[in-house]
């Protein structure tokens, strides 16, 4: 950084009451009021330097103490002291740091040529374009000063100044870059690189205000001579330098009138940064998208920021990792950690989106992998969310239809969400378990995850049988369309090792098992007319499978009714065995009603 002194005199200025004097054997015959301070000089030093004091003191008349009040004074009391100091001679240093208060209060009090010769503006404006202006950190700073006198710089023509310059080395190429920047990314030492990098300067204008900020990159862009990809990059390094992490469980805490202030201040930022984002696709990663969008959640920005990044976000959601979707719920009413809602909102503009391609293009080979890339990652971010013991089905139900059926060819992957959520759930209710299982399209299944969901007792009984129906049309066709016999099944489910059917979900996955082997129920129908009478179009089990299976289900309710009850009366009842027999009579009675039905 570079500094201009002036002057050869020490400082004499003193404060005394509450006002500043000089120290000199004449008394003071003119007191200069700014805001709440006084000043106590003299009329020989400052009025032959200052053209605005010569003309307000010869309307005062030949008063011997002449009073001037210069409260609208650019800079206030610092930028009057280094002038009135630059008048009687006493040594001033001016830098980057108080340039523009020190330029706008000269130009003010018209210390200029035509007043005296060598005067302070002409001495600041050298040190402007000759130093400042050369200096690439030099012109940062200056301009990040303007805006605490932006109407005064933009009428000097300041700013423009100092952002034409910043563009013109921002526009050089990295091989002729001479002067010093700040670079801090990881991985990145100086030592070992000897080449510049292209974003060289995206880290030092990350200090600038935002609408100086906004004003370089529009005066950048106008250009057109640097891509899209390096605007998006000076973008996500001043996000990453102002807006909060929504990585973190917990805001860092403050008081209420500083948190509504600093929402307010980071919406504003927040809805700039969108609208400066290049229209071209890859300008910025989907990562960077979906943590302003988080950002966006958390900020309560406006509707209209929202959607447009949600709508980015889903042009490039294929791109997106696990890791970019992982975003915590700030939300204090709700248990569960993960922003799904956050991924369902991506998910369901990207199925618009979808849904407007004509129907030929759904054939086309490139639009296939990217719909089935989207579902490998929605099944594995579901695979995540689903080992949060405190997220509702709901949110996975959700999550998982918002997804096209063309998305996923086979549902391993979902399979393997479904049984986490329901290991890392067990006391889930039936009814949830059937809306959890009722996503899953059996025949899309792999044969290895059949073999194990058969012998899983964490899904429920419908969904079993779903699974050996399937299994058993598939080897009918197999064979020649030859239904295999319902014993041969059975037994071959009973038999199966757990080694054959196991499936790798996890390094901590094991299959559960009850004290004897599952029940298997399944379809009946020993003949290849009676299969394919009882099939249905829509892939579901047949009807009167659908049938037998709700006698099933009833009659395993009454089951467990009838056992609740004898334990009750167990419990009560230890020394009456004939209380004990009458409830075991009851019991078996239902079930015979059940039955009967």
């Amino acid at each position: 950084m570079k500094f201009m002194k002036l002057g050869t005199r020490p400082d004499t200025f003193y404060t005394e009451e509450a006002t500043r004097t000089v120290i000199s054997d004449i008394p003071s015959d003119v007191i200069i009021q700014i805001n709440d301070s006084n000043y106590l000089l003299h009329k020989f030093p400052l009025l032959p330097k200052c053209g605005l004091l010569q003309r307000l003191c010869s309307d005062a008349g030949e008063s011997d103490i002449v009073t001037i009040e210069l409260h609208d004074l650019p800079g206030g009391e610092d930028a009057f002291e280094l002038c009135a100091k630059f008048c009687y001679g006493i040594m001033i240093n001016v830098s980057a740091h108080n340039f523009v208060p020190a330029f706008c209060a000269a130009k003010f009090l018209r210390m200029t040529e035509s007043v005296e010769k060598g005067n302070l503006v002409l001495k600041l404006e050298a040190f402007f374009m000759s130093c400042i202006l050369e200096g690439w950190k030099d012109s940062i700073i200056t301009l990040q000063n303007t805006s605490k006198l932006p109407e005064w710089s933009e009428t000097y023509g300041l700013t423009r100044k100092c952002i034409d310059s910043i563009v013109e080395k921002i526009l050089t190429p990295p091989a002729k870059v001479a002067w010093s920047y700040t670079y801090t990314r990881p991985g990145y030492s100086k030592k070992h690189h000897h080449s510049v990098p292209k974003d060289w300067w995206t880290e030092d204008i990350s200090d600038l205000d935002i609408d100086l900020f906004r004003c370089l990159i529009t005066a950048i862009r106008s250009t057109y001579m640097l891509s899209p990809q390096l605007i998006g990059e000076a973008l996500h390094v001043y996000a990453s330098r102002w807006l909060p992490d929504t990585t973190k469980n917990r805001p860092p805490e403050t008081s209420v009138s500083q948190t509504e202030e600093l929402m307010e201040k980071n919406r504003r930022i927040l809805e700039t940064i969108v609208s400066m984002i290049p229209g071209d696709r890859g300008s910025v990663s989907v990562g960077f998208l979906l943590r302003l969008l988080s950002i966006a959640n958390y900020l309560r920005a406006s509707p209209m920021t929202k959607a447009e990044l949600i709508r980015r976000s889903s042009l490039q959601f294929e791109e997106a990792t696990v890791n970019d979707l992982l975003f915590p719920l700030h939300s204090t009413s709700e248990g569960h950690s993960y922003d799904i809602d956050l991924v369902v909102s991506v998910l369901e503009s990207l199925v618009v989106l979808w849904r407007r391609i004509s129907p030929a293009a759904t054939e086309n080979s490139q639009f296939l992998a990217s719909i089935r890339k989207v579902g490998k990652l929605v099944d594995s971010y579901l695979l995540v969310a689903a080992k949060d013991v405190n997220m509702p089905v709901s949110k996975i139900v959700s999550l998982s239809e918002a997804l096209p059926d063309i998305a996923r060819p086979e549902h391993d992957g979902l399979y393997k969400a479904i049984n986490s959520y329901l290991k890392e759930h067990p006391d889930l209710s039936k009814a949830d378990k059937k809306r959890l299982c009722r996503i899953l399209d059996c025949q899309k299944l792999s044969p290895e995850v059949r073999a194990h969901a058969v012998k899983n007792e964490r899904l429920p009984l419908r969904t079993v049988v779903q699974v050996l129906f399937f299994e058993q049309e598939r080897g009918s066709k197999e064979t020649g369309h030859k239904l295999l016999p319902p014993e041969l099944i059975r037994n071959q489910t009973l038999s199966t090792g757990i080694d054959q059917g196991k499936l790798k979900l996890g390094p901590e996955e094991t299959l559960s098992r009850g004290e004897g082997a599952r029940r298997t129920i399944t379809p009946a129908g020993n003949s290849e007319k009676d299969q394919n009478k009882m099939k249905r179009s829509d892939g579901k089990l047949p009807v009167e499978m659908e049938k037998k299976l709700i006698i099933g289900e009833i009659e395993e309710n009454e089951l467990e009714k009838g056992k609740e009850i004898r334990e009750e009366g167990m419990s009560r009842c230890k020394l009456d065995p004939k209380k004990i027999i009458t409830k075991g009579s009851r019991s078996d009675n239902s079930r015979d009603k059940g039955r009967d039905r």
